[in-house]
């Protein structure tokens, strides 16, 4: 197979590549990715070297329709997984307005670039986000009504629209996924984990929405990998699979933890401002995943977390390069408003 992935330098995304072409010989990879703030090619630095005959790289945006219709040309494209967006709530709320250009403008523009070439298949990776919040009880499934309460979630909520109509318009071979909270090596650190890793490490302040309540179904990367391996290989035209960890926790819980973990005191825990529509409870039902696809979570969230922690212990070179100082600019103003 030949296989387009876009936002192949992100944390999912590189994940994906790495794991797709270890595990399958006839796989040729070509990664699309415009490398904004959170995307880094050295993240898959060694990927190019063990694959060159396999893997390409592609420097651009989603957004550039004449772009796409060159690498399928180019490539004799057959699939498209579509990773590529703006992912981050808090930067949503400040300004919304690349979440729209990426997210709804950039996956039509990417959907009409597949259909006038004729890919065999769309996957659209999305989020648990997109439905909203829960209650204390119940889950998600692929039947739960849209509601998104952020910029963000409501651009994820537009693409997977555009994603819905190019089937049922055009008779396009897309299929969405949406998943819950994502950990594990190459996280770009405005995420909890990492950024809650970073300044424990450093003994700064650990700053915490609201009371720490809010409840995430936490999924170790690898897993979600696989599940949208799964998608793309047996997954049916025009529905819809989610994907979960089977990891509940309230985000105090998984500070505590990584405080633990790194041996440091949980007085470095700051309570900050609740950000605006900040959703209480998320929890997906995988089940039709695991029915029609064979999909079961591997890592608990304690193999997980621990990996996850090795990984960023061994790795603090790669963690202070992608901290920008327009990052860290961005981190300090938003939480110390809510201090």
């Amino acid at each position: 197979m030949r296989l387009l992935v876009t936002g192949g330098c992100g944390f999912i995304g590189s994940n994906f590549i790495r794991d797709m072409l270890a595990r399958h010989d006839g796989l040729t990879i070509v990664n699309l990715d415009a490398l904004t703030y959170a995307g880094n090619r050295q993240s898959l630095a060694d990927v190019e070297a063990a694959y060159a005959d396999r893997y390409v790289f592609a420097r651009g945006d989603i957004a550039n329709s004449e772009l796409a219709l060159h690498l399928f040309e180019e490539h004799n494209i057959e699939a498209v997984v579509n990773f590529a967006a703006e992912t981050h709530v808090d930067r949503s709320i400040s300004d919304a307005s690349p979440f729209v250009r990426t997210n709804v403008a950039g996956t039509q523009s990417l959907l009409d670039a597949a259909r006038l070439y004729g890919i065999r298949r769309f996957v659209h990776v999305s989020t648990d986000e997109v439905y909203g919040t829960l209650g204390p009880d119940g889950k998600f499934s692929e039947e739960t009504p849209l509601a998104p309460n952020s910029p963000y979630s409501a651009s994820k909520a537009g693409a997977d629209m555009l994603v819905r109509a190019a089937h049922e318009t055009y008779g396009m071979d897309t299929v969405i996924t949406r998943c819950s909270n994502n950990y594990g090596p190459f996280q770009f650190p405005e995420k909890l984990i990492p950024l809650m890793f970073s300044k424990a490490v450093a003994e700064e302040p650990l700053p915490v929405y609201g009371d720490g309540l809010n409840v995430r179904d936490w999924i170790y990367v690898i897993d979600h990998c696989r599940g949208v391996e799964l998608t793309l290989l047996k997954g049916r035209p025009g529905e819809v699979y989610n994907f979960g960890g089977d990891a509940e926790k309230p985000n105090i819980e998984v500070v505590r933890t990584i405080l633990a973990a790194l041996g440091k005191p949980e007085s470095l825990i700051r309570f900050v401002t609740d950000r605006p529509g900040h959703d209480r409870r998320y929890a997906m039902d995988f089940t039709k995943a695991t029915r029609e696809l064979g999909f079961r979570p591997e890592y608990d969230f304690v193999r997980g977390i621990r990996e996850t922690m090795d990984w960023y212990r061994q790795n603090g070179a790669w963690l202070e390069s992608v901290q920008s100082g327009a990052y860290r600019q961005f981190m300090d103003k938003w939480y110390g408003e809510r201090a």
